[in-house]
């Protein structure tokens, strides 16, 4: 027992002398950033100047905006001896409830206008903004544009802070960028990154929503896409967000994501202010946006389209085709010539040519350079508007039916007659409207009643709808040739 109890105290001891105590770990508390020489630029002239985001992020904040945009219940009822179908209808949908969606604004003058995207705002029954001190207001929509997806906003508050337009074609692939918005209802999130490329075209705007011509078939996409591509994250709610530098100038509005998951994976895209601050101008001094219009269908030349078109350079706007009354045909501009230059700018991809043009007015001249079998020619055009001329569009008032989204048809006698009706009016197509928004018709639908008024032709669906007032309810009847059921749908204009 003795020869135990020595063998256990030589052993504690041993062990206390040949290990450090627990007690002299010390914990180190600094002030400040203890890493040094870790982020630093260079300034206009060369000096190295620390990397900081925290003075542009704080002037940025106040400057964007939460915006909640809210469309009405739809009010839909049907009838039919078929319950299942009274509530969920001939495609099994439920009648949705109230929709509301949100995003982010940028304050761009301090008399309280505030630019978004048209997708943030788009069909809203009411808008609200909130500002980074949680103050909420309510905002008027001024006027929306969705070639670009951006729309101007007013509130009523005075001497705000905001964010001044830099020269986005300036910008460079590799410069630091800060993106500011409202992710996933998170007020203020300040992410950084930097700009990835120029010039995305990712056929977005408008994706879901193109118009059909005469015939049926879908009419080429009045969409001006080139956008600023970054890094820095931006999910949702980021939309309508301020992408700036690092003097805290705006370089563009955030609109997309290129996810296969719906959240953030790298890829983050900004319509350029120079497209912006050209959209909220003509939205505020004319009421629509003024675009000029070369009327010249184009594709970017590859080595493939050169190759098949024997053409003399790898780069540009190759000029396939043209459109009515085109401002480039009547210049002298040929098919097949490839556009090299517009003015001063170099055109290197039909984005670029698109973009440049997209900043027009009708009436604007340009400068073009084409390249034609080799020799390059240049020729002074006038932009015209989307219907041919030179004047600048006013703002359209859109007649009842347009406003819904309807475009409808008169159906043939013996096709009433085979359906066993009377008089019918067909839905055409649906575009986004007041129909789609709020209840579960379809392309197809034949309208038989307005209200309680028989209808025959188009033209009576209209004058019916022209004499209803906003929040005015109004019902169309009618049947699916597939269901030959009497359907009832209702909503208030």
């Amino acid at each position: 027992m003795l020869a135990a109890i020595l063998g256990s105290m030589i052993t504690f001891f041993a062990f206390q002398w040949s290990v450090e105590p627990n007690s002299n770990v010390k914990i180190e508390h600094v002030q400040g950033t203890p890493i040094n020489n870790i982020g630093y630029t260079t300034d206009s002239n060369g000096t190295l100047i620390p990397l900081d985001f925290t003075g542009v992020a704080e002037r940025v904040t106040k400057a964007v905006v939460h915006i909640r945009s809210t469309s009405s219940e739809r009010n839909v009822q049907r009838e039919s001896n078929d319950p299942w179908q009274y509530f969920f209808g001939p495609n099994g949908q439920a009648p949705r409830g109230p929709s509301q969606s949100s995003g982010s604004g940028v304050i761009f003058n301090e008399a309280g206008y505030i630019v978004t995207n048209n997708h943030v705002v788009q069909g809203a029954e009411q808008v609200e903004v909130t500002f980074y001190d949680n103050k909420t207001v309510k905002a008027e929509v001024i006027g929306t544009d969705p070639d670009t997806d951006l729309a101007v906003l007013k509130v009523l508050a005075k001497d705000l802070t905001y964010l001044s337009f830099v020269n986005s074609d300036e910008s460079k692939v590799g410069e630091w960028v800060l993106a500011v918005g409202n992710p996933f209802n998170l007020n203020s999130t300040v992410t950084a990154g930097i700009i990835s490329a120029k010039g995305r075209n990712i056929n977005i705007i408008n994706s879901n929503n193109q118009s059909l011509g005469p015939d049926g078939q879908p009419l080429p996409s009045t969409a001006i896409e080139s956008f600023i591509q970054t890094d820095a994250a931006i999910n949702p709610g980021n939309s309508g967000g301020a992408l700036v530098n690092l003097s805290g100038g705006l370089l563009g509005i955030n609109t997309a994501i290129a996810s296969q998951t719906g959240s953030y994976v790298g890829y983050g895209f900004a319509v350029p202010a120079n497209i912006v601050s050209k959209v909220v101008e003509d939205i505020l001094a004319y009421g629509t946006v003024q675009r000029g219009w070369l009327g010249v269908q184009v594709g970017s030349v590859n080595s493939d389209l050169a190759k098949m078109n024997d053409l003399d350079v790898s780069e540009g706007a190759y000029v396939s085709g043209f459109a009515e009354k085109s401002a480039a045909k009547d210049a002298g501009i040929n098919e097949g010539d490839v556009i090299v230059k517009i003015d001063d700018k170099e055109i290197k991809t039909s984005t670029s040519l698109i973009e440049y043009i997209g900043r027009k007015r009708p009436g604007d001249k340009v400068n073009i350079t084409v390249n034609r079998k080799g020799k390059t020619l240049t020729l002074p055009v006038t932009l015209k508007n989307k219907d041919g001329k030179l004047e600048t569009v006013k703002r359209e008032d859109k007649d009842a039916v347009s406003s819904l989204g309807l475009q409808l048809e008169d159906i043939e006698p013996k096709t009433l007659k085979a359906l066993d009706l009377s008089n019918g009016v067909r839905v055409k197509s649906l575009d986004n409207g007041r129909i789609t928004r709020y209840t579960d018709m379809e392309k197809g639908f034949i309208i038989t009643k307005v209200d309680d008024v028989v209808v025959k032709t188009a033209k009576e669906v209209n004058d019916i709808l022209k004499k209803k007032k906003p929040g005015d309810l109004v019902t169309f009847s009618g049947i699916y040739e597939d269901f030959p059921r009497e359907y009832i749908y209702a909503l208030r204009m």
